[in-house]
């Protein structure tokens, strides 16, 4: 008896070495040094501060801005210009000067400086904006800066470690950590129906002033631009939100190399399965988009695409938000080919399609086009 409650304890106790030894393997698998990629990442940041010109009138501080506006429109007595500061921050893309940063740190400003990490100081150049992605470009003269490599944005996976990169306050750059809680979101913040977003979520912590900031992966490559934060106050609250690198990879080379973006589009209008939907069409997964329109004489139109028909995937990549579709177009230009995946009367097809831009054709488009 006494042998058997022995043997009896060996074994749980063994039991108790394997499940710790797995414990231990697990945590070592998991562990993630993410000093390699701060390290990386700082020198590579940089703060942003801007000058603004706000119109306004004395009287604006009693009635507010739309009382004399209601009679005398835009000109109205007692006008002044006040100057008013921004601050964000920006990532250095190129060693010769380029940086990426939101458009809402830079549109409209009047003089841009932009200080490194080192403290030196420089003015900066706007050179091309796009409000529906909240992207800029920016551009300081000197060179051998550190940069960040752009990383691929579609291999971010949920739950892996990021870095939130900034300089908010222009002191030095600041390095905070979370995972990437979920992708392809969609706020509506950019007022545009036409807008681009589809935000990796995260929840590193970032505030006021990280804007245009990097979010990098445990390898320290470049994999969002911090843009937004959920909160009723301005401050962290747990969610921040980042523009996928490759939709900014896309932009800024549009705006260094044309001044504006060469934006492609398929050409439909279209509305995410649900439950109800999928019920009502008798489909076997609530899965894709359904096409409600096809624009005429469109990408998707010449084609062959139709109403009614479900958009699938992508150049092989499911879809089953306007968001995800909106950011795989948004990564092409017009003229590039697509090929997509549709179900037609129950049966899957592919079709390939060229991209058009905005007037329908593959033309690069300038800004005053």
């Amino acid at each position: 008896m006494k042998g058997f409650i022995k043997s009896k304890v060996l074994f749980f106790i063994g039991i108790m070495s394997l499940s710790f030894g797995a414990c231990a393997q697990s945590s070592s698998r998991q562990y993630v040094d993410l000093t390699g990629a701060a390290e990386q990442s700082v020198h590579a940041v940089v703060h942003i501060k801007t000058q603004f010109l706000y119109q306004t009138s004395v009287w604006e501080d009693f009635f507010g801005d739309s009382f004399w506006s209601d009679f005398f429109g835009n000109s109205f007595p007692g006008t002044t210009q006040h100057e008013v500061l921004g601050a964000g921050s920006g990532v250095i893309i190129s060693p010769d000067g380029y940086i990426v940063t939101n458009n809402h740190v830079v549109e409209d400003a009047k003089e841009v400086t932009v200080t490194l990490n080192d403290r030196r100081e420089f003015k900066a150049t706007v050179v091309g904006t796009d409000p529906m992605t909240d992207l800029a470009l920016i551009k300081i003269e000197t060179d051998g800066l550190p940069v960040l490599e752009f990383g691929n944005s579609d291999d971010v996976r949920i739950g892996e470690w990021v870095l939130a990169v900034g300089n908010p306050f222009n002191l030095t750059s600041t390095v905070t950590a979370g995972i990437v809680s979920a992708k392809a979101r969609n706020l509506d913040i950019l007022g545009k129906n036409t807008a681009i977003e589809s935000f990796i979520q995260t929840d590193a912590a970032v505030n006021q002033g990280n804007s245009g900031g990097a979010l990098v992966n445990a390898d320290g490559k470049l994999i969002g631009i911090n843009s937004a934060i959920a909160s009723g106050n301005g401050y962290f609250t747990g969610y921040s939100f980042a523009i996928p690198s490759n939709i900014a990879r896309k932009v800024v080379s549009d705006l260094k190399q044309y001044g504006s973006v060469q934006r492609a589009y398929i050409g439909v209008a279209v509305v995410e399965i649900d439950n109800a939907i999928a019920d009502e069409l008798n489909l076997s997964e609530v899965k894709g988009l359904l096409v409600r329109q096809v624009t005429a004489d469109g990408a998707a139109e010449r084609a062959g695409l139709r109403e009614d028909d479900i958009i699938l995937a992508l150049d092989g990549r499911e879809i089953n938000s306007v968001s995800e579709l909106k950011e795989i177009v948004a990564q092409h230009s017009p003229g590039d080919n697509m090929s997509v995946t549709i179900l037609r009367n129950g049966q899957r097809q592919k079709i390939n399609l060229t991209l058009l831009n905005n007037v329908g054709n593959t033309n690069v488009l300038y800004g005053n086009d």
